[in-house]
């Protein structure tokens, strides 16, 4: 270590960067009052080695940064002053890399306010001029003592001219304070509204916060503050002015946008931070931001609009799904419920009820009515649509026969990885009061899997009330650290449990799941080597294990056989693309946590998927990568799962059918998959309804039944054909089934028979419902419980 105020043997004076007497090595370093973060930037030596040295002897906390990585280290690092080490000239040259080094810390947002000194071999003047009017605060020969750097160092900490909350800019930040934010927001609502020409005011949050600032201190809001402010510096000039308030929000002002274009730019902004990994008080962490925004028509009041920004910060953080949430008054006091007009509220439940009669009067007697009063007109539309019915009959027919051709040539698993296993953790979405039978059963089935890496298993669940299966998932969590227990307060749904959640796992890699499935031993193996080949997502087969427990359970188990192991590869393969199903399937954390689950969508999964898919994700389908879930076990529990998910899919193709027919991202193919997946689903049941109307208007036409030709070669080929497409995918479904359920023969019978003469018209009837359901507004998902040996509830 250094001591001062001694002579080397050529009698000059003690260095700064002198070499340190080697019998003071162990001698306590001196220390000045108060160090603190300093960040030495310079190339690798002896000399950046002594100088770490002798700052670390005054007190300082000392990081290192090379030249050209001053940004990046400063952003991990965030330090209260920089000192820089120029290089020494040659042939008695002024040295330059001091002025090169000067200008990447001004350049880097982090480093426009920061205190700068520079460590100087050629202490001229010309040389100092120079490096102070390039931006240098101050220029130290090496020759200086030790401690007047300290001083030196202290003095631009200490003497900042007026507090820093009266300064217009934060100098630690770069930010706006909050009043002088305030001022400029005041500043552009006094400009008039033609002059605006829109723009918007958003408050981002941190869902994380509490618990950083407990774990870390209070230092964490102003360092969160900062790191989202620079994502938001490098997405662009979408945003104008930046600020932060003493709660650790990101104040942000985006004038002369319209609303359109500040959702986006908020969306993408939200979309970055989540999927970025951020160094915050030394720790690597994941933040998910809140973001509520309003636009500036109509706001008066600076102070008023940033309240009702805030207020919208609350429902955001709610939902954790990433979404920005527009402020709406119903906010303000009442963050949690929206309160809807009492008279929608009391006739939805009758129009609900009514909904079977409401589609068979849209779906028959009205096309009847109208292909009456059209002939009477002079247009034989319904003949025309009768043509229209057989096409389509024919087409959804051919359809189910090429996915069970392709089904045969599924890609197979890339037989060994191409990267070492790497860490990985399964989250298990529940709601207690739902799953109390079967969750200590799930939780053990995933303790016992096989995965050559560290594997943690993260139980992400609500309940509205302790319960006493809450005391034994304690036990098994303090018998085996693999096992964390999440509660997620205030969650309402699947999706908030899995977002709380993607935010902790410390997994490369995440296997969602729903409460009752129990996964394959190799499960999160055979995923990776998926994974490491390039794919995004990887979605399994699900498989039924309660199929003996009743005959809705026993359809129900080979009807998934038909969907995991023909529908889904043979569809991944004929289009490109796979899907999410909502269980059993492996994302990478990156992606997850970028892309979340919304929670007001009733099929989030597939919601996600779509999205994800719009980035360029890959998605993969393997019938082979096992877990085994239970089925409902009663007719109206199916009926009100299917129901579910056919409102679910109807959701997301009012939302991404004609977003991801414009995307330039997807391929011809892959389009032409997704009108069928998104478009023709939705259209197909109606329109099998129209046989009826058809075959009414033709009797009516012909002036009876007896008069109708029913022997039109066209006709009875187009019947034979679809009638077929049931049994194709019938056998094909058994012969590509897991064992234990292809051994079960007459359960493949049984729903060939149920599927032609009934199951298939209940799967229309449910989708025909759910429409009418999402017309009204009728949103509710009606839970219903799962028990150890049977379910009734849908995933």
């Amino acid at each position: 270590m250094l001591t001062s105020h001694h002579d080397d043997p050529q009698g000059s004076p003690t260095a700064l960067l002198d070499t340190a007497h080697p019998t003071d090595h162990d001698a306590p370093a001196t220390r000045t009052a108060g160090g603190g973060h300093v960040l030495v930037v310079g190339a690798p030596g002896p000399r950046l080695e002594r100088l770490t040295r002798t700052l670390r002897s005054t007190g300082h906390d000392v990081s290192h940064a090379p030249p050209g990585e001053v940004d990046r280290r400063m952003g991990q690092a965030h330090p209260d002053a920089v000192v820089a080490l120029d290089a020494p000239g040659e042939n008695g040259e002024r040295p330059e890399d001091g002025l090169e080094v000067i200008r990447e810390v001004r350049t880097a947002p982090a480093g426009r306010a920061l205190p700068l000194l520079v460590v100087t071999s050629a202490p001229e003047p010309a040389g100092v001029v120079d490096m102070l009017r390039h931006g240098a605060d101050d220029c130290v020969p090496e020759t200086s003592d030790p401690v007047e750097l300290s001083a030196r160092i202290e003095a631009k900490l200490r003497r900042v001219p007026v507090p820093v909350e009266n300064l217009p800019r934060d100098p630690r930040t770069g930010l706006y304070s909050e009043p002088h934010f305030l001022d400029e927001l005041d500043r552009e609502l006094r400009r008039p509204e033609a002059a605006r020409h829109g723009g918007a005011l958003a408050v981002v949050g941190i869902a994380e916060m509490a618990t950083l600032e407990a774990r870390l201190g209070p230092r964490v809001r102003r360092e969160v503050a900062e790191r989202l402010a620079g994502v938001a510096e490098r997405l662009g000039s979408f945003c104008d002015r930046l600020g932060r308030d003493d709660d650790g929000h990101l104040l942000m002002l985006l004038p002369g946008v319209d609303e359109e274009t500040a959702r986006r730019g908020l969306e993408e902004f939200a979309a970055t931070v989540a999927g970025t990994r951020f160094v915050v008080a030394d720790e690597n962490v994941r933040l998910t931001p809140a973001i509520g925004w309003l636009p500036l028509a109509g706001c008066a009041d600076g102070n008023r609009a940033t309240g009702q920004a805030r207020d919208a910060v609350q429902e955001a953080l709610r939902h954790g799904d990433l979404r920005p949430v527009r402020y709406a008054p119903w906010m303000r006091g009442a963050p949690h419920r929206h309160r809807r007009p009492p008279l929608r509220t009391l006739l939805r439940p009758a129009l609900s009820a009514l909904s079977p009669v409401l589609a068979l009067l849209l779906g028959i007697a009205v096309p009847f009515a109208l292909y009456r009063q059209a002939y009477q007109l002079g247009w034989d539309l319904g003949s025309a649509m009768y043509w229209v019915v057989v096409a389509g009959l024919v087409l959804s027919a051919l359809l189910i026969v090429l996915e069970c051709l392709f089904s045969l040539d599924a890609a197979a698993r890339p037989e060994w990885p191409a990267a070492p296993y790497p860490p990985a953790s399964a989250v298990i979405a529940a709601y207690l009061p739902n799953e109390a039978a079967t969750i200590v059963d799930t939780v053990e089935s995933f303790l016992r899997l096989d995965y050559p890496a560290e594997l943690e298993i993260v139980l992400a669940y609500n309940t509205p009330h302790p319960l006493p299966v809450e005391d034994t998932l304690r036990e098994i969590a303090a018998r085996d650290p693999r096992l964390v227990l999440l509660p997620v307060a205030g969650s309402t749904s699947k999706a908030q449990n899995i977002n709380a959640a993607v935010t902790r796992v410390r997994g490369e890699f995440v296997g969602i799941f729903d409460a009752d499935h129990h996964p394959a031993p190799h499960a999160f193996e055979h995923a990776w080597h998926w994974l490491s080949h390039g794919h995004d997502v990887v979605q399994g087969h699900c498989v039924i294990r309660n199929g003996e427990s009743s005959r809705v359970a026993e359809l129900v188990a080979v009807e998934f056989e038909a969907i995991y192991a023909v529908s889904h590869p043979g569809r991944t393969r004929l289009y490109g693309f796979g899907v999410f199903g909502g269980s059993n399937g492996f994302w990478r954390t990156d992606l997850l946590a970028r892309t979340r689950m919304h929670g007001s969508m009733l099929t989030g999964d597939i919601d996600s998927t779509l999205r994800a898919l719009g980035e360029g994700a890959r998605f993969a389908v393997d019938r082979t990568l096992l877990s085994r879930e239970l089925a409902p076990t009663t007719l109206k529990a199916l009926w009100n799962q299917r129901t579910r998910w056919a409102q679910g899919w109807l959701q997301v193709s009012l939302k991404h059918l004609w977003r991801s027919l414009r995307s330039p991202v997807f391929t011809a193919r892959q389009k032409l998959g997704l009108l069928v997946l998104l478009g023709w689903r939705e259209v197909q049941p109606w329109l099998t309804l129209q046989i009826l109307p058809v075959l009414l208007y033709s009797a009516w036409k012909a002036g009876g039944l007896q008069h109708l030709d029913w022997a039109v070669p066209v006709c009875v080929l187009a019947m034979l054909l679809t009638v077929a497409a049931g049994p194709v995918q019938v056998l094909f479904a058994r012969r590509l089934a897991v064992p234990e359920l292809r051994a079960r023969k007459r359960w493949f019978w049984s729903y060939l028979l149920l599927s032609t003469v009934f199951y298939s018209h209940f799967k229309n009837m449910v989708a025909r419902q759910a429409h009418l359901k999402e017309a009204l507004g009728d949103r509710q998902w009606r839970v219903t419980p799962r028990a150890a040996a049977e379910a009734v509830a849908g995933r």
